[in-house]
């Protein structure tokens, strides 16, 4: 059975990708975790898989591989920590990477469960520091779980996203490329960063007037 959930206003599907910035900027531990989002290329600094029933959810953080709950249809980080390891983000969106696949009803559901299974299956399994080594599944960081878990239905993640100067990360798998390399819908969190953005752009004027 595929699960339905909202979360801030997005719905969100059995094996869907759950993505988030680092912080919340009305608390302390917020900011602390804002900077921390400074050092992951993108916009994207976490990324949680929904699994269902209700708001539960997968995540590879500082406590390892666990579960938590969402509360109700708001991404209550605060509500959230102390299950979460201390860990304060705002929802930024959701990824899709079974969308627009042209799937079959009764493939689609094969795969996200499948998806699911393997996640759940690490539970209870150790944060990987070494963000070089996205191939091990003795541990994991956030994104090598998602990355993973859909290497196991033959979808690569990882689009080979690198930090400029800095010869080898693209082995790591960034929560920002699974957002960039799927199909995705913005939270208004998300939206609002967006167009803050494009505005901060400098005009740049059209030689042809």
């Amino acid at each position: 059975m595929i699960h339905t959930y909202q979360i801030e206003g997005l719905t969100v599907q059995t094996g869907d990708v759950i993505c988030t910035m680092n912080g919340k900027p009305d608390i302390l531990p917020g900011e602390f975790w804002r900077l921390v989002g400074r050092l992951v290329p993108g916009d994207v600094d976490h990324v949680v898989m929904y699994v269902g029933p209700g708001g539960r959810c997968v995540e590879a953080g500082s406590r390892g591989v666990i579960t938590f709950e969402v509360p109700g249809e708001h991404w209550d980080t605060e509500r959230m920590a102390r299950e979460r390891g201390l860990l304060f983000d705002t929802f930024y969106g959701v990824a899709s990477p079974l969308d627009g696949l042209e799937l079959s009803a009764e493939e689609e559901e094969r795969l996200r469960h499948a998806v699911t299974e393997y996640a759940l299956a690490q539970v209870g399994k150790f944060y990987n520091l070494n963000f070089l080594n996205a191939e091990t599944d003795q541990s994991f960081y956030c994104s090598q779980l998602i990355y993973k878990a859909y290497q196991q239905v033959g979808i690569n993640l990882n689009t080979g996203l690198a930090m400029e100067q800095l010869p080898g990360t693209n082995e790591i798998v960034y929560p920002q490329e699974i957002w960039e390399g799927c199909p995705h819908r913005l939270a208004e969190a998300g939206r609002r960063l967006e167009e803050s953005r494009a505005q901060s752009q400098p005009q740049v004027p059209d030689p042809s007037l």
